[in-house]
């Protein structure tokens, strides 16, 4: 789906953000014109909002004022803001100005942020309120937002998984000796990695599985030290690659899992459905959307036996997974096609625009 007339949007988010180098070019198939503006230093090609001063919380404030000069130049018909911080910085740079803001929220925005401090609540609560549109991927995060603040116009799309990728799907399905696990979350406290590696130690001690974690995120060297230094065997890292690399390699394995304590609707579950992976994620309301109605093995969080039980399961080929991917690789085809997912965001962001 390709709109006809184009649409001259001012992106506004994490240009070394996974989302961003997936939504960036997809727009710009869509016939829009787009322009990325960043205050981090990102690989994709972007204007470079300044950092200003030396304390990292001030930055996104700072730099409203540049901001504004830039949206005055560039004048576009809508900013299209990634997350709540940057939406922050939007709603101040854009102060007495008649441009709509869609604000797509992520799960930390909504679920994380806000509980750190008054502050931090107040200003996702002025991005939530300067919002024309809030773009959340669940119900459930909508919802949550929701409680924070009354909400002009919302939309539910997650970002979902490329149509070219569905020829991926495994037809086969015999599980690897051992069983292959991919754990496609970064290194980062919440994401809890750590203790999927201790809860599932006597497979991997007795061979029975592998595990392949991301080697990136805010604490990726401490975890690579903590695997080394437990001296397990069948523990691998994947770098950063290009996307045709990941979901070709996300493809090889067998189960998806995640131990994360806070999300909502993660894309990688949902790329994992897409592809016939079986997916494994701990027990909280984030998931439910995706994971629920036996689309999933879902195991109370931070229980370990339980979640060594669910594996042992799997490996011993106790459990009958037919059904559960034929049912997770339709509903992806509903819900969750990426092209059309971001036609939809566009259809909605059209609406926003103004009469000059």
């Amino acid at each position: 789906m390709v709109n006809k007339e184009k649409l001259r949007i001012l992106l506004l988010g994490d240009s070394r953000s996974f989302h961003i180098e997936r939504y960036l070019p997809e727009l710009r198939r869509q016939n829009c014109k787009v322009t990325l503006a960043s205050v981090e230093r990102g690989p994709v090609e972007h204007y470079h909002l300044k950092r200003r001063g030396p304390i990292k919380q001030l930055h996104y404030t700072l730099a409203a004022a540049q901001l504004k000069k830039l949206v005055a130049e560039y004048r576009p018909d809508i900013i299209d803001v990634q997350d709540a911080n940057c939406g922050y910085m939007a709603a101040l740079a854009l102060k007495r100005s008649n441009i709509p803001l869609n604000l797509q929220i992520l799960g930390s925005d909504i679920l994380l942020v806000p509980r750190k401090s008054f502050l931090h609540r107040l200003k996702t609560v002025y991005a939530l309120r300067r919002a024309d549109a809030v773009t959340a991927d669940s119900e459930y995060l909508l919802n949550e937002a929701e409680k924070l603040c009354p909400l002009k116009r919302t939309l539910i799309e997650p970002f979902g998984v490329e149509e070219k990728y569905l020829r991926l799907h495994k037809e086969n399905c015999s599980i690897s000796r051992p069983l292959k696990i991919i754990v496609p979350r970064l290194q980062d406290k919440v994401y809890n990695n750590l203790f999927i590696v201790k809860s599932l130690a006597e497979l991997l001690q007795a061979g029975s599985i592998t595990l392949t974690f991301q080697d990136l995120g805010l604490t990726a060297r401490q975890f690579k030290s903590d695997v080394t230094a437990l001296g397990f065997p069948g523990v691998h890292f994947y770098q950063r690659s290009d996307r045709d690399t990941f979901m070709n390699l996300m493809s090889q394995h067998d189960v998806y899992l995640s131990a994360s304590l806070s999300d909502s609707s993660p894309v990688t579950l949902i790329e994992a459905m897409a592809l016939g992976l079986i997916p494994v994620v701990a027990d909280i309301p984030g998931v439910k959307e995706w994971a629920g109605n036996s689309a999933a093995f879902i195991y109370p969080a931070n229980d370990s036996p339980a979640l060594a039980a669910i594996i042992s399961q799997i490996v011993k080929g106790d459990s009958e997974n037919t059904e559960m991917r034929r049912r997770n690789l339709e509903k992806v085809k509903r819900r969750a096609i990426f092209e059309n997912n971001v036609a939809a965001r566009i259809e909605m962001m059209q609406k926003l625009v103004r009469p000059a």
